[in-house]
């Protein structure tokens, strides 16, 4: 037996078969010269590739049931496939480049986009997109190229990972994990924060993990002590199905708090929301006793959208419509019935990356500096507009609360207050129903937003502090790499003294505030802050009993006594 060690990411233990992820490998097209007795068989080849994915979108719309809008955009495919016009404009190609049809298809799918683009109307724009998706397909196929679907990966294995990108970890909530061996990431990932969500136990920052590790080898993920046990004897096994089951009496006797209101020893009610990425999760929260949803991340949406219909035959690279996501949010707000659901608008870019075509792609040496979250909402209203339309919609059937992310200045938050005044004004003309009264306010996770939260607070309806970004900002140290783990510290006293200042500015001006980052799902940190004057902390659904539990041991004056301590020299 070997053990590697690592950085704990997500507490717990599991045990299972070693599952390695591929690296993801670029698409190349090649690119030779072709001879004139192979025209023919070079067309022929595109007529068959083409006629084949025809083939399996008819089949998959004939044989699935998918929504209307996903039967909508595979019909489109279609067209597409057969349009005289393109098919007879890629043949020619061939002829007139006398180039492989691979290149040729490029190319031409390349060129027709651009017109479509250039050609000032909307959703001709739009087909630009649906071209390259569908065209795509068939180059996969001429080019015999297969990208790896994560739905492959099997229950109770342990994926090991050099990375894994945040829109793969939707496995998360489908699979019966049993653990994550990576590489790359950090405590506070967003890789990270989804196995904690979903009870799964992670180590990272493990040095060459897949080098170290084979398929199939049997694993022991120790989420508590950051370590990877390879191929354990049987008495390590036994030992550690102990300890497993032990956790799971302890996670059993934890459930006497779910119908309970989380408060202190002597009596102080606390509110304990849920932090969500997806619909599905909202059924976790209330079956963990939440009482409302303190975040839900629509950035998810997006990334499970751009896998949607690659997964069945076709691609959204990562479009999504206002039609879905009113449903994803009124299917949220009807699951909460009155509690709140606070929904964060569109926090993509930095190391959120989704492949969209609506979503603007700058190269940026510092993308965590640079075009991210509300940045990037305002760069490309478009995407705003769609969103904050579709939450309005949403609105009637539910308590919801809007927030905006990574807001530094006042400026932008009367911006977004003036595009959902103009959206609303449209959805009275259309004579669509709505809450005119939606709360919107903002997330604190920068110094300059907490240092200016009393300006800010005049501006907003209430406060989340959003302590991952906030540390990171705030000490200089990057959340996702290894290399630096050690240093990423949220009880520096930086950190502490700007989330005790956003508190008070709060509390003068009036508005509620709460904390959603991790710091407010772990036991040690859940006591600072409510020490600190916090009474609503938002966590993953399945700490909210963990965190009642701890919050019932102690009196308000014994939290504010180990707070007081820590932000002091």
């Amino acid at each position: 037996m070997n053990i590697l060690l690592g950085i704990s990411a997500s507490p717990g233990m599991g045990i299972g078969k070693a599952f390695i992820l591929p690296e993801e490998q670029e698409r190349l097209i090649p690119k030779r010269v072709i001879q004139d007795d192979e025209i023919e068989s070079e067309q022929a080849r595109f007529r068959t590739a083409t006629a084949s994915v025809y083939q399996q979108i008819e089949n998959h719309l004939k044989t699935q049931s998918a929504n209307d809008l996903q039967n909508v955009i595979l019909e489109t495919y279609l067209l597409m496939l057969t349009d005289p016009v393109f098919t007879q404009e890629v043949l020619d190609a061939v002829v007139s480049m006398k180039n492989n049809i691979e290149h040729v298809l490029q190319v031409k799918t390349e060129e027709y986009a651009e017109r479509l683009r250039s050609s000032g109307n909307d959703y001709l724009s739009e087909r630009a997109q649906d071209i390259e998706d569908v065209f795509g397909r068939v180059l996969d196929l001429l080019l015999d190229y297969h990208q790896f679907n994560i739905e492959q990966v099997p229950d109770g294995a342990v994926i090991v990972a050099r990375t894994m990108k945040t829109s793969d970890t939707v496995i998360l909530g489908k699979r019966r994990i049993a653990g994550l061996a990576l590489t790359e990431g950090g405590v506070a990932s967003h890789v990270a924060i989804l196995a904690r969500s979903f009870g799964i136990p992670a180590v990272v920052g493990i040095p060459d993990v897949t080098g170290q590790v084979e398929d199939g080898e049997e694993l022991i993920v120790d989420g508590q002590l950051g370590e990877i046990l390879k191929s354990p004897d049987l008495a390590t096994i036994t030992q550690y199905r102990a300890k497993i089951a032990s956790e799971e009496k302890y996670r059993s006797a934890l459930k006497r708090f779910r119908d309970k209101p989380a408060q202190t020893e002597d009596g102080t009610r606390f509110k304990l929301y849920a932090n969500i990425g997806t619909p599905e999760e909202a059924r976790l929260a209330v079956e963990e006793g939440a009482d409302g949803i303190g975040l839900f991340r629509t950035e998810f949406l997006f990334m499970e959208s751009a896998k949607r219909i690659n997964d069945e035959g076709g691609s959204l690279s990562g479009s999504v419509s206002e039609e879905i996501q009113f449903e994803a949010y009124k299917q949220v707000l009807e699951t909460m019935g009155d509690k709140p659901v606070t929904i964060r608008t569109l926090d993509a870019g930095g190391d959120k990356l989704i492949d969209c075509k609506e979503i603007p792609s700058v190269s940026e040496k510092n993308p965590l500096m640079g075009l991210r979250a509300i940045r990037l909402s305002l760069y490309a209203p478009k995407i705003l507009r769609t969103q904050l339309r579709a939450l309005y919609r949403a609105s009637v059937y539910g308590n919801l609360k809007i927030m905006l992310p990574l807001i530094t200045d006042v400026s932008q938050v009367d911006t977004v207050i003036g595009i959902a005044k103009g959206v609303q004004m449209d959805l009275r003309a259309e004579g669509i129903a709505f809450n005119p009264d939606v709360p919107i306010g903002i997330m604190i996770e920068t110094a300059a937003a907490a240092i200016c939260s009393d300006c800010l607070a005049t501006h907003s309806a209430f406060f989340s502090l959003g302590t991952n970004d906030l540390t990171q900002y705030t000490i200089g140290i990057d959340r996702e790499n290894p290399a630096v783990a050690p240093n990423y510290n949220e009880f520096h006293l930086a950190v502490l003294r700007l989330i005790k200042r956003t508190i008070e500015s709060a509390k003068a001006a009036g508005i509620p505030v709460s904390a959603c980052g991790e710091m407010a799902g772990r036991k040690e940190s859940a006591i600072i802050l409510a020490g600190m004057g916090l009474r609503e902390l938002s966590m993953s659904p399945k700490q909210i009993p963990v965190i009642k539990e701890i919050l019932s041991s102690f009196t308000v004056q014994e939290l504010e006594n180990i707070s007081s301590r820590s932000i002091s020299d």
